[in-house]
């Protein structure tokens, strides 16, 4: 396989590892903006032929540099992300639960988005 590129569609709320030309694994997200603007990952997904191969790993560690860069912070809900963050502290700062309580408001409140 080559080489897989991650690029962020913000508009669909998408993280995407792309291998060939072809999406091969996502993080779902939203924005959050209240209390504080953060990146709230819900699902994680890697095609069954591409599952094993580091593809979630890279995107976890990926949307955490997303933030870093846009120096906002991560709200993890899916439960491969929180994972991924207690495995990897250095990279993954420990989530603020009042983001966390504010991001599982904001998914209650629109249960068709996931």
């Amino acid at each position: 396989m080559s080489d897989i590129d991650i690029r962020d569609d913000r508009a669909a709320g998408r993280l995407e590892a792309v291998a060939d030309g072809e999406v091969v694994g996502r993080i779902e997200y939203f924005a959050l903006d209240e209390p504080r603007r953060a990146l709230v990952p819900v699902h994680t997904i890697v095609e069954p032929a591409h599952e094993g191969k580091g593809i979630a790993g890279s995107l976890a560690r990926e949307l955490y540099a997303l933030a870093l860069r846009e120096d906002t912070t991560v709200a993890p809900l899916c439960p491969y992300v929180v994972k991924w963050a207690e495995r990897h502290p250095d990279e993954a700062p420990a989530a603020d639960p009042e983001l966390l309580r504010a991001a599982r408001a904001w998914l209650a409140a629109h249960p068709g988005r996931f």
